[in-house]
């Protein structure tokens, strides 16, 4: 008898304790949607960059030779994986800004003070918001490019660019969570950003397959993680989704849609355990 009261009072402490917990998380990530709210300025200036760049790219290169792109895709097609994947990328890399900030204003520190019954929900509140804000932005640029005639996926693509989007927007968010805390100030954290965007884009296969790609170039797009979430979004947008299918001749190997997938995955965990401590020291 006094195991099983001591078990339901185990249990009741947990179920207590989780629901102080999301009860937190939901509170600090309203937090953030107000602060949105209030200055929406950034959700729209991410969706709108990538649907000029869809716009005028689409344009630019819509004479280009036959066999500038594998199979018979349009520069348009072939464009939109890239930029949906980059809008969740550039919006991953900003979820440092709002922790800067309120470290910066001193609200962070009033935070660690607070009577929370965990800190982790200032990260996990974080997490949620830049991922539903970098999956809007996503889904706003594949709406646009069904409107502009470049398709739409099929409920299985649908299921896959969306698992590959979380895949990589969760790596990028914890390195730049793990950035807001190392860097002295958001000015620091704002260049980095503005250093990574381009280069990282023009870097992988958005703009150009690997095959139209100098030697030297062709080896930093096969090994960047951009390119390993495109390529499966490209697939998505096929008629039939086959994650067997080789889906990147990289210099060093064939890379098949399971490969992509895992590479993200080993990316996001990875990440996670390598910024955990710095996150469990600062927060502590």
């Amino acid at each position: 008898m006094t195991i099983t009261n001591s078990s339901l009072h185990q249990e009741e402490h947990f179920r207590n304790d989780l629901g102080e917990i999301i009860q937190e998380t939901s509170a600090l990530t309203w937090r953030l949607f107000i602060q949105l709210i209030r200055r929406p300025s950034t959700l729209f200036a991410g969706i709108l960059q990538p649907l000029i760049w869809l716009l005028l790219f689409a344009a630019l290169f819509s004479k280009a030779p036959i066999d500038f792109l594998p199979g018979s895709s349009s520069y348009g097609e072939f464009l939109g994986a890239g930029l949906i994947v980059f809008t969740a990328f550039s919006g991953a890399l900003n979820a440092g800004l709002p922790v800067m900030f309120d470290r910066e204003f001193g609200f962070l520190n009033r935070l660690l003070v607070a009577p929370l019954s965990s800190r982790s929900s200032i990260v996990i509140s974080s997490v949620i918001y830049i991922t539903t804000i970098s999956l809007m932005q996503s889904f706003a640029i594949m709406a646009t490019s069904a409107l502009l005639g470049y398709g739409w996926p099929s409920f299985g693509g649908f299921l896959l660019i969306a698992i590959t989007l979380l895949l990589l927007i969760f790596a990028i968010t914890g390195l730049s969570l793990g950035l807001a805390f190392i860097l002295p100030g958001h000015i620091e954290l704002i260049a980095i950003i503005f250093i990574a965007n381009l280069p990282v884009l023009f870097a992988s296969t958005a703009l150009a397959p690997i095959s139209f790609m100098p030697k030297w170039l062709g080896w930093i797009a096969s090994i960047n993680p951009l390119t390993f979430a495109i390529e499966p979004i490209r697939m998505a947008y096929n008629n039939s989704v086959d994650m067997k299918l080789v889906l990147i001749n990289a210099p060093y190997g064939e890379l098949n849609g399971y490969s992509c997938l895992v590479i993200l995955f080993i990316l996001t965990v990875g990440l996670f355990f390598l910024i955990r401590p710095l996150l469990n020291r600062k927060l502590a």
